[in-house]
């Protein structure tokens, strides 16, 4: 019987929803899976088939401790996502890798940890002069921990903002804030071996002189949604993209692809979500079980393989 972890965190215990869902259709499947927590030094990782990132989501508050983790699991079992494919996404620079390759995504400026916070941020300004409210985020971030809405007039809290990103060492991303998503929300397309399974809206966040979420990541509306044609066509951009720019030779096991509309009313990139996102099970009944039919399919040759090398 294949045996696959399904990776979470000490602090995520008990907030994963999707957790119940993928360890039933596990178990339908045939395949024996575990919850584990990759904060958890006591567990031995090579005692399974594959290990599947899901609710890692302390890992951006300690990214290279759990890069090297990530590296020691990948010499010891199959890890899903592949490692080169988590060092890139682990890190929203890779937003400007893809707009370079074409991509439309939402236009930011990133402040690293040796420029000014004010200037950088009066210049990101100055070249958005369209946009009323703007966004401040992490590089390495996730669940909108650290991510604050700005009016115009509110420079210097933002500039203060930045400062406290960069001042711990961490890049921090500008972007205008689109009015768009007030009204319709974002749309998150899930992708489960390339091939697309469904769709969420996701509530807006951030709300107006809100401070930035404490918690692990902040509550979230969710409902199904049904994914326009032009939605899809980009999703495939990104992802197409993304596969040229690391080269990868097959699809991924699951990709989640977070839009937003413009002024203009057509898609763009938020985020591409290949490290540890959640694939809400709950709104799209049978993906789950579709979800894992996949799974076994891609592990069932190295399942063969490893069992008869013991």
């Amino acid at each position: 019987m294949t045996r696959i972890a399904l990776a979470t965190a000490v602090a995520a215990t008990g907030h994963d929803e999707d957790m119940p869902a993928l360890l039933h259709a596990c178990a339908r499947a045939g395949l024996q899976a575990q919850a584990l927590a990759w904060d958890d030094p006591t567990v031995s990782w090579q005692r399974f088939d594959a290990v599947l990132l899901r609710s890692t989501w302390d890992y951006t508050e300690r990214l290279p401790e759990f890069l090297d983790w990530c590296a020691r699991v990948d010499r010891e079992t199959i890890l899903l996502n592949p490692l080169p494919v988590l060092r890139w996404n682990t890190d929203k620079h890779y937003l400007a890798e893809l707009a370079a390759r074409g991509v439309a995504t939402i236009p930011g400026s990133f402040v690293e940890p040796d420029m000014e916070p004010l200037p950088s941020l009066q210049a990101f300004l100055a070249s958005h002069a369209e946009a009323a409210e703007f966004v401040v985020k992490p590089a390495v971030g996730a669940g909108s921990k650290d991510t604050q809405r700005y009016r115009r007039g509110q420079e210097f809290a933002a500039a203060n903002h930045v400062a406290r990103l960069i001042d711990a060492g961490r890049s921090a991303l500008l972007q205008p804030y689109l009015p768009s998503v007030d009204r319709d929300g974002e749309t998150a397309l899930l992708f489960f071996d390339g091939v697309f399974s469904h769709a969420i809206r996701k509530g807006p966040l951030l709300r107006p002189d809100e401070g930035a979420t404490d918690a692990l990541f902040a509550a979230e509306s969710i409902t199904p949604r049904t994914a326009g044609e032009d939605e899809k066509k980009l999703a495939a951009e990104v992802l197409a993209a993304m596969a040229a720019h690391l080269r990868l030779d097959a699809p991924l096991p699951y990709a989640r692809v977070d839009l937003i509309r413009d002024q203009d009313g057509s898609p763009r990139l938020l985020e591409l979500e290949l490290c540890e996102p959640s694939l809400f099970f709950e709104h799209a009944p049978g993906s789950a079980e579709g979800f894992v039919a996949l799974l076994a399919k891609r592990l069932a040759p190295s399942r063969a393989k490893r069992a008869s090398a013991l």
